[in-house]
C-alpha cells in the first residue's frame, strides 16, 4: 500500500510539473508568435517610413533609399529573432556575441565587396555623375547607364558594355564631360607667314560667330598661338552648349576649311 501511495504521489508530482512546464512554454510560445508577428509588421512599417523619408531628401538616390530600407528591415528582424529566443530562456548575450563574430568574419571575407558598397553609397550621395552623363577616368570612360551599390554600368562610344567596380571610380579623379551646361572648344589653324594675319583672324572670327550654336558670352576669340619659320599657328576659342559641343566641333571644322578656301587662304 505504501509503495502504491508513493507511486501515485510521484505521478501526481510529475503531472503537476508537466502541466507547469506546458503552461510556461505554451505562454512563451504564444508570446513568441505574437512577438514575431508584431515585430514583422513593425519592422515593415519602420523600414517603409524610413524609405519615404529618405526619398524626400534631395540628392538621395532611389537605389540608396532602397538599400537603407532593406538594412533597417532585416536589422529589426534580427533583433526580433533574438528577443524571441529570450522568450524561451536562451542566453541572448552569447547569441549577440556570436552574431558579432560572424559579422566580423563575413566583413573580412567580403572586404572588397564591402569596399565597393561603401564607394557606391558615396557615389550615390555625392553624385559626381548621373545616368546619361559621359565621364572619363584614368581607366574607364563612357556614358553612365546605371549606378548600383556594387558596380557602375557604362556604355562606351563604340557601343560596348562596361562594368566598373565602384571602388575604382571612387578612388580616382573623374572628369564629367556632361555636368556643366557649356564647354569651351579649341581649334588650331596654321597659315603661311606670307598671309595677312589680321585678315585671316577676321575671317575665322566671322565664320565662328555665324554659327548660332556658338555662345556670345564668353565671346569667341582668335589669337596667334605659335610661330615658326614658315607658318603662323592661330588658335580659335569659343563656347557652346555641352549638348551641342561635339556636332558644333565637326561642323565648325568644315566651315573653317570652306571659308578659308573661299578667301584664297591656304592652310599649312
Amino acid at each position: 500500500m505504501e509503495e502504491t501511495a508513493n507511486t501515485a504521489a510521484a505521478t501526481h508530482t510529475a503531472f503537476s510539473q508537466l502541466g507547469a512546464i506546458t503552461v510556461h512554454y505554451g505562454l512563451a510560445f504564444v508570446g513568441a508568435i505574437v512577438l514575431l508577428i508584431g515585430g514583422w509588421m513593425l519592422s515593415g512599417f519602420i523600414s517603409r517610413w524610413a524609405y519615404r523619408g529618405l526619398s524626400r531628401i534631395h540628392g538621395i538616390d532611389e537605389t540608396l533609399a532602397r538599400f537603407f530600407e532593406k538594412v533597417i528591415h532585416y536589422g529589426l528582424l534580427i533583433l526580433v529573432f533574438v528577443m524571441v529566443l529570450g522568450q524561451f530562456g536562451v542566453q541572448t548575450t552569447s547569441i549577440i556575441a556570436a552574431l558579432g563574430a560572424a559579422g566580423l568574419a563575413v566583413g573580412l571575407a567580403l572586404q572588397g565587396t564591402l569596399q565597393n558598397i561603401a564607394a557606391g553609397i558615396m557615389l550615390l550621395v555625392l553624385r559626381p555623375f548621373r545616368v546619361g552623363e559621359y565621364i572619363e577616368t584614368s581607366s574607364v570612360k563612357g556614358n553612365i547607364v546605371d549606378v548600383g551599390l556594387f558596380a557602375t554600368e557604362l556604355r562606351t562610344t563604340e557601343g560596348l558594355y562596361l562594368m566598373a567596380p565602384n571602388s575604382t571610380l571612387w578612388n580616382t579623379p573623374i572628369v564629367n564631360h556632361s555636368r556643366e551646361p557649356q564647354r569651351r572648344q579649341e581649334l588650331s589653324v596654321a597659315i603661311g607667314n606670307d598671309a595677312d594675319v589680321h585678315k585671316v583672324k577676321d575671317t575665322l572670327l566671322s565664320i565662328v560667330k555665324a554659327d548660332e550654336r556658338v555662345e556670345q558670352q564668353p565671346a569667341p576669340r582668335v589669337y596667334s598661338d605659335d610661330l615658326s619659320a614658315d607658318r603662323t599657328t592661330l588658335k580659335i576659342e569659343y563656347w557652346a552648349k555641352t549638348t551641342d559641343w561635339t556636332e558644333t566641333r565637326h561642323d565648325m571644322i568644315d566651315a573653317l576649311k570652306n571659308g578659308l578656301s573661299a578667301q584664297g587662304i591656304a592652310i599649312k
